[in-house]
């Protein structure tokens, strides 16, 4: 949805008019209507999801063709590649790859997106929807998201404009750590 045209709330991104029947007929809608009510979802990035965002080195990225053929695809770097360049816009250097481009052609003909941002250890997951875009052929912004020590060729960048954003409880995330995380600190 473009700024201005939400049902009612933010959160309808999710809760579209079908969701809502399915919580009606399972008991979960009136919670969900009093809880936007009392504190709908966000459209801007505050400090608390820059913070998060800036300690991710992967994260899940949906894209879905013009005709709805959903696709999900991980993406990694290094911690912080995803960065936030102003309260309402995410991007990242999108490195060589298997070269499908699958991403990029959904892209190019349906800009809705959805990340989908993990943290294992802590067991905490944040949910962004938004429209994406692909941005070729600008050196100074891909320098900009580029970590020069890490090893891989970026290609494009992918900007994300943020809708809503929400972060989901925790119950069943199966804690999961690096190496990086289990290793202890040198003596």
């Amino acid at each position: 949805m473009a700024e201005g045209t939400w049902a009612r709330h933010r959160s309808d991104v999710a809760f579209t008019a079908s969701v809502k029947d399915a919580q009606r007929a399972r008991g979960s809608r009136d919670a969900y209507a009093q809880a936007a009510e009392r504190r709908d979802w966000s459209n801007t990035i505050d400090e608390d999801l820059a913070a998060f965002v800036a300690e991710r080195d992967s994260f899940y990225l949906a894209t879905a063709s013009a005709d709805g053929r959903p696709y999900i695809q991980h993406r990694g770097g290094p911690k912080g590649f995803l960065r936030v360049l102003d309260d309402r816009h995410l991007a990242f250097a999108d490195f060589a790859g298997n070269r499908q481009y699958i991403t990029v052609g959904n892209l190019a003909e349906n800009p809705r997106a959805f990340l989908f941002l993990m943290d294992y250890p802590n067991r905490r997951r944040v949910k962004i929807w938004g429209r994406a875009e692909v941005i070729e052929g600008d050196a100074e912004l891909l320098a900009r998201l580029t970590d020069p020590g890490y090893r891989a060729r970026p290609e494009r960048v992918i900007r994300f404009e943020v809708e809503a954003w929400d972060v989901n409880c925790h119950q069943h995330i199966v804690p999961r750590y690096t190496v990086e995380e289990l290793t202890p600190p040198p003596r």
